[in-house]
């Protein structure tokens, strides 16, 4: 299982945030499952953070999630997160820190749909859309609304191409999903995220990095504390569209491929 851990490279732009603590983990995670658990345990006590009930967050092997327990539900109760030994749930543990606030929230609205509800063969809407956000979000931060009309529309060319130099200081995509990270070990043209609008002022993009991340987190989070979420609100976004993010898009004709930048959903008869 270590070997998943070798292809990281925290050069690329989505994986360039996480790079000083996923660094760590990773050669923590090359020696040991043991050694990998420890030092996820350590970040949490030097630099804690809450799950979605208020309990400190804590890492335990997959195999200590008691029989018949729900994931979410045994987070919020406890506050241990149950991690495989695999790069699915390496990212997972790195949003715990990236974005506390966003990953607590998600967990208090599980684990409140699973008292309601229970666990059953299926999670029901709430839940498969919360799911969503959790594996494959995308954060789209942004200050004019013209382009996240662009974005809504499906309209690629104005926002990939003819707007191309407003990525960066009007608008920005941070990757949120741990699903998404793990795909994207390997990129390949057609992976997508599902992009979540997050309207931000422009004095956003003057903001240094860990500013921007606790902007979107506080604005994120009061967000799922409040409102509902639906499937709907999301736009699908094929990440190796993004400028700067592939070198490969440089070139107009990058975004011809209809197979990857599609045209939007059909209305429904």
């Amino acid at each position: 299982m270590a070997e998943s851990f070798m292809g990281i490279d925290w050069s690329s732009p989505w994986l360039a945030p996480l790079a000083e603590r996923g660094e760590r983990w990773r050669q923590a995670a090359l020696d040991s499952y043991p050694a990998y658990l420890s030092i996820l345990n350590a970040d949490a006590r030097t630099d804690p953070r809450v799950t979605g009930r208020g309990k400190p967050l804590s890492f335990i092997a997959q195999d200590e999630l008691p029989a018949g327990a729900s994931y979410e539900g045994h987070i919020a109760e406890t506050g241990c997160v149950p991690t495989r030994y695999n790069l699915h749930d390496f990212f997972n543990g790195t949003m715990w820190f990236q974005y506390p606030r966003i990953k607590a929230a998600l967990n208090a609205r599980q684990a409140a749909e699973i008292d309601v509800l229970g666990i059953g063969p299926t999670r029901g809407a709430a839940r498969d859309a919360l799911t969503l956000f959790d594996e494959n979000a995308v954060l789209f931060a942004c200050a004019d609304p013209s382009l996240a009309a662009a974005l809504r529309a499906f309209d690629w060319h104005t926002l990939l191409v003819e707007q191309r130099d407003a990525w960066g200081c009007r608008c920005e995509a941070r990757i949120f999903g741990h699903a998404l990270l793990e795909k994207l070990v390997a990129p390949y043209k057609a992976c997508t995220g599902h992009a979540w609008i997050v309207e931000v002022e422009p004095a956003y993009f003057f903001a240094t990095d860990a500013e921007r991340r606790a902007t979107l987190d506080n604005a994120v989070s009061e967000r799922l504390k409040s409102e509902a979420v639906s499937s709907q609100y999301f736009t699908p976004l094929p990440v190796l569209g993004v400028p700067g993010w592939w070198q490969g898009n440089e070139t107009p004709s990058f975004y011809d491929d209809s197979q990857v930048f599609r045209s939007g959903r059909r209305p429904r008869a």
